[in-house]
């Protein structure tokens, strides 16, 4: 459980850099416009701290947990930072208004895309794990 509370601890933090950042990057470039470093933000303060706040209230009531637990995790850590980096990439390429090739582009959208695949697959194990606890309790 301590873990869980780690966790979240650290995704605080995370979400706090990138919100500075947002704010201070912006500012510095004179960008008034919308961009999707907003999202970071948002993204790391509920999928990081709220989630494993979660997992840690979920581990104390019906003790959820296994031995693929941690491989299901650190899928769901690759996940969240591989969909916050291409955040932060698309958001800094649209703060300095630098236009990538089809490409790039392409290869952006791809790599979030296998990043909110992983969130995905990762969360729907967890729930499973938990159902599964919970259905063993009553």
């Amino acid at each position: 459980m301590k873990r869980y509370a780690n966790t979240a601890v650290a995704y605080a933090v995370i979400a706090m850099i990138f919100g500075v950042f947002y704010r201070e990057f912006t500012k510095f470039n004179g960008f008034t416009g919308r961009t999707v470093l907003s999202a970071i933000h948002p993204h790391y303060f509920v999928l990081g701290v709220a989630f494993f706040l979660l997992l840690l209230l979920l581990e104390k009531a019906v003790g959820f947990s296994g031995a693929g637990t941690g491989k299901v995790l650190a899928v769901y850590h690759v996940g969240l930072n591989l969909t916050g980096l291409t955040l932060l990439l698309r958001g800094v390429v649209q703060v300095l208004g630098t236009s990538l090739s089809s490409a790039l582009n392409g290869a952006l959208s791809g790599v979030a895309g296998i990043g909110h695949i992983l969130l995905g697959i990762s969360l729907l194990l967890i729930l499973l794990q938990i159902r599964k606890s919970v259905s063993a309790g009553t």
